[in-house]
């Protein structure tokens, strides 16, 4: 097989437009998350409400869109009146999931506040707790935050200082109801039912909501399938997307397989959606559900039973602070090309999570916050990455893995924006070779190279850390061509591209 990796991209064949809600993240009440991670009120940068200014900058230099909150397992012990009203009469809490205590001194309120000192582009996507209560706390927290005014539990936001409601048009039903890790686990059948509900209630009050019901929390799940196919014969038409999640990391050395992640997130998509569109046949319905990917990442979770078990109830303590390496932005990078490779139907997805807690974004509390290694993928496909994703077939070398079987060496997407331009994002997979790439452009009507950067390092463990926050950043190429409608390129080996054409 030729060493060369080719596709065609043709303005006619396309995926799908990318909904923005696929850039979003995800803030829950873990380790410093919140808690000297967007909120510090003693910070020098932080502000008349305490969130940390220097965060916020690097939070809109991210682009994350949608921010889920409040979790998460944290959600399934949490209740939503603990965390309005004044903060100095706020309850503190045992939170079971992470064994940690709660002040609750950041709650709804300053959620919604962050979310517009983000930005427009910032919108709430709120978690009910259906794990310890239930349709009756759902309807409450949708009325307090939502209901213009002239009720107790509306006019109880305004008392708190909220003269306008929150508008939060975007709701998860529950987290991870699967796991048996989760406070209030529930079969599917009995999840099916609350999730339904719950809806029926929510839609009541407002029947424009849009409600994510609980997927399976891993593709390895025992009742993976099988749980979304019960829990959407209760829920089908009562629900717009079904949840996934999914983390990676490498497992004794086995960098081949790792950088390879992505075919397990693909397969992944795949499975869900022949689920969603067989249960839809089954009921005669021509709806169709999307997915909310609201939790994916590289995480080291083989280290977290054992910090987590290790907690003696403090607040906010340092947890799943992994430390990420170019080799790991990689196959982050990699795993955002399959989110939008699948942009017809993963139309919201969440990066887990956005500050110190396995984030793109890390603080140290009274001192810096810098980017990690993963920032820099993130930051350029929200940027680059809207518009209409085109079909992408790879034709090129493989390589063989123990976990996922075999790899094609690039995985790629392109995005074409509404003016013409188009953006390819590429990997490299080859930890040692370079990898020569054709594309041809048919019919694209494109002329030139905008740029072609790089994230690649000669020392594929290399990281950003307080002491060298700077060590790692992406590079620009030269070299890159376009002749007589072809691309051609060098990907670095073990390499993460974004080439823009114009």
């Amino acid at each position: 097989m030729s060493r060369t990796a080719r596709f065609a991209l043709d303005p006619a064949f396309t995926v799908g437009t990318v909904d923005p809600r696929l850039f979003g993240s995800f803030v829950e009440h873990l380790g410093r998350c919140v808690y000297t991670g967007i909120f510090e009120p003693d910070h020098p940068t932080a502000d008349e409400t305490g969130l940390r200014q220097d965060v916020l900058e690097l939070v809109r230099e991210l682009g994350v869109t949608a921010i889920r909150y409040p979790g998460g397992n944290f959600v399934s012990g949490y209740k939503w009146e603990d965390s309005v009203g004044p903060a100095e009469e706020r309850p503190r809490r045992l939170d079971l999931a992470w064994r940690t205590t709660e002040s609750n001194r950041f709650g709804l309120s300053e959620y919604i506040a962050f979310l517009k000192k983000v930005g427009p582009q910032a919108e709430p996507m709120m978690a009910v707790n259906l794990g310890t209560r239930g349709v009756a706390e759902a309807i409450e927290l949708q009325e307090y935050a939502n209901h213009p005014a002239g009720t107790e539990l509306s006019d109880r936001r305004i008392a708190h200082g909220d003269k306008d409601p929150f508008g939060i048009r975007l709701w998860c039903l529950g987290n991870e109801m699967d796991g048996p890790w989760q406070t209030g686990h529930k079969t599917a059948e009995e999840y099916g039912r609350l999730a339904a509900e719950t809806a029926r209630a929510m839609r009541q009050i407002d029947k424009d909501v849009e409600l994510v019901a609980c997927g399976s929390s891993g593709q390895g799940m025992d009742t993976f399938a099988e749980w979304e196919a019960k829990v959407l014969q209760e829920t089908y038409d009562l629900v717009d997307y079904i949840s996934l999640h999914a983390y990676y990391e490498e497992h004794d050395g086995d960098r081949d397989s790792f950088l390879a992640s992505a075919v397990d997130m693909e397969s992944f998509i795949e499975n869900v959606v022949a689920t969603c569109d067989h249960v839809g046949a089954r009921l005669k319905s021509k709806k169709k559900i999307n997915l909310s990917f609201d939790e994916w990442n590289v995480w080291y979770m083989s280290r977290t039973d054992a910090e987590v078990s290790a907690l003696d109830w403090p607040q906010a303590p340092r947890l799943l602070e992994d430390v990420y390496s170019v080799t790991d932005a990689v196959v982050f990078g990699s795993l955002l090309i399959a989110l939008l490779r699948h942009a017809d139907r993963v139309t919201v997805a969440c990066l887990a999570q956005l500050v110190n807690v396995i984030a793109p974004i890390m603080t140290e509390p009274g001192g810096p916050a810098w980017r990690q290694t993963t920032f820099f993928p993130f930051a350029a496909a929200s940027r680059y990455g809207r518009g209409e994703v085109l079909d992408v077939r790879v034709s090129g070398p493989t390589y063989d893995t123990k976990r996922h079987g075999t790899a094609d060496l690039l995985h790629a997407t392109a995005v074409r924006a509404d003016d013409g331009t188009v953006t390819v994002f590429a990997v490299n997979r080859s930890q040692t070779e370079v990898l020569p790439l054709e594309i041809a452009l048919n019919r694209l009507e494109l002329t030139s190279i905008v740029e072609h950067s790089v994230l690649a390092d000669p020392d594929p463990d290399a990281r950003n850390t307080l002491a060298e926050p700077e060590r790692v950043a992406p590079h620009q190429v030269t070299g890159t061509v376009l002749e007589d409608g072809t691309l051609k390129a060098t990907l670095e080996p073990l390499s993460w591209n974004v080439i823009r054409l114009g």
